[in-house]
């Protein structure tokens, strides 16, 4: 079960979305926020870091159905006010967030015990006689959750790795890290959690993976995106030119003439290579324009102005601000 922060975080809240969100519109506006955020494009930004960080663990969360089943019902438990109480009062009563303080007490170092819900329900609800009533028997009890967290460099979130874990009691768990994992994207290894006082299954461990920006790489999915300057006689002219890979040979890429800045030219097979299948690289073209032109080159671009046609670029965009369109 998830952690106590999901009581506290409205996910669908950061990522601007309704709760009945389709997968692809929250892919899509997932993708658009991650672009916007994302640390390469906000360099010394402290918080868009943050906002990419929360944006990518609402994602990770809402993106898996089980994990978003899971979130969905915590949430709707905890806003629901309901408190239980234990037949008498006294000193035996308790309250739905005294259970909550138990579920989600702190274990120590980077793990914390989390309990599971229809567990701890099935036992409020499960009776003796008759089947009604609070602490009547009931079968082994389920071991709890442990969480944990690690951080992966790009390229070894990239191919992947076995990580090896400090327990909570001081016995090391090897978790193996599947090849594609994204940031803020959790693994859940069952029976690796807390065994269970009574004979009944263990719990799981759940795994939440940081990956660390790359200087020149970001993730899109399975695909990886790189920005490219290229010349404005590149641009205008066309030609071919040599893009590196992650992790291989660079590749050579034909520029199209007359290709605007911003465009985004794709290399199949050069992205992410996962379970689901392999990614693509996608380069995104960026005029790089001279910061001095002097001399021969000044008289040339100046020559060269004179001889373009005689129009405004900028035409077409006032006129769409005009017609509303």
């Amino acid at each position: 079960m998830a952690s106590q922060d999901w009581l506290e975080k409205d996910f669908y809240k950061v990522l601007g979305v309704q709760k009945d969100v389709s997968d692809a519109e929250l892919k899509k506006v997932y993708r658009r926020l991650a672009r916007e955020n994302h640390p390469d494009q906000n360099p010394g930004d402290t918080k868009a870091e943050q906002r990419f960080k929360e944006i990518s663990e609402a994602y990770s969360v809402l993106s898996d159905p089980e994990s978003r089943r899971e979130y969905d019902q915590l949430r709707a438990l905890g806003a629901g006010g309901a408190r239980f109480t234990a037949g008498g009062g006294g000193a035996g009563a308790g309250s739905f967030d005294d259970l909550l303080g138990d579920l989600f007490a702190g274990r120590g170092g980077s793990f914390r015990g989390g309990g599971d819900f229809d567990d701890i329900l099935s036992g409020f609800m499960r009776g003796g006689n008759a089947g009604a009533g609070f602490g009547a028997p009931r079968g082994p009890r389920r071991g709890r959750d442990y969480t944990a967290s690690t951080t992966l460099d790009f390229v070894t979130a990239i191919n992947g790795e076995t990580v090896r874990l400090q327990g909570p009691e001081g016995k090391p768990i090897n978790v193996k890290v599947p090849a594609g994992v994204g940031d803020g994207q959790k693994i859940k290894l069952r029976g690796k959690g807390e065994p269970s006082p009574d004979g009944g299954e263990p719990g799981d461990l759940v795994l939440t993976v940081t990956v660390k920006p790359h200087p020149v790489f970001t993730r899109d999915g399975l695909n990886l995106r790189i920005l490219v300057p290229v010349t404005y006689p590149e641009a205008a002219l066309g030609a071919t030119i040599e893009v590196p890979t992650l992790g291989g040979e660079p590749v050579k890429v034909k520029v199209p003439a007359g290709t605007p800045s911003g465009r985004v030219l794709r290399v199949k097979g050069k992205g992410v290579a996962a379970t689901k299948g392999t990614g693509d690289l996608l380069v995104e073209l960026q005029v790089a324009v001279p910061s001095r032109v002097d001399g021969k080159a000044r008289e040339h671009l100046e020559a060269f102005a004179r001889a373009m046609p005689d129009e405004d670029p900028r035409q077409a965009l006032f006129d769409r601000l005009r017609s509303g369109r």
